[in-house]
């Protein structure tokens, strides 16, 4: 016999009001993107001076064309000199981390002899 009276009994659920009391999902898409400024332009970014829009895939400047033929061979032949400088410095930074590493051996290697050298004096005297 419960303690305090009827055992545990919820209360019923309200039955559910209609999904949405707003009629903006009956119209249709450009409808609603008037209605709620959903209407994005293509991206648009401005660099040194100039402004670029990205459409159809490629970025274009905002004076309608493309980048001049001649400034993008410039641009291109600019970046293979760029990559191979950078290669370059890339090598030229690991031969000095090997010249290094083999300067460091050899001078642990020259600090073991010597004291090597001081205890076999110090048995000797």
């Amino acid at each position: 016999m419960p303690l305090f009276g009827n055992t545990f009994s919820p209360k019923k659920t309200p039955p559910r009001k209609s999904a949405s009391l707003s009629s903006l999902h009956t119209l249709d898409r450009s409808t609603r993107e008037i209605e709620l400024g959903l209407e994005y332009g293509p991206p648009v970014m401005n660099i040194g001076g100039q402004s670029w829009k990205f459409e159809e895939g490629q970025w274009i400047t905002e004076s309608g064309g493309n980048a001049s033929g001649r400034e993008l061979q410039r641009l291109k032949k600019k970046n293979v000199q760029l990559e191979e400088e950078n290669n370059l410095l890339k090598l030229k930074i690991e031969i000095l981390l090997d010249m290094l590493t083999e300067t460091t051996v050899e001078y642990h290697l020259m600090e073991k002899e010597v004291e090597d050298i001081k205890t076999q004096h110090r048995r000797k005297k």
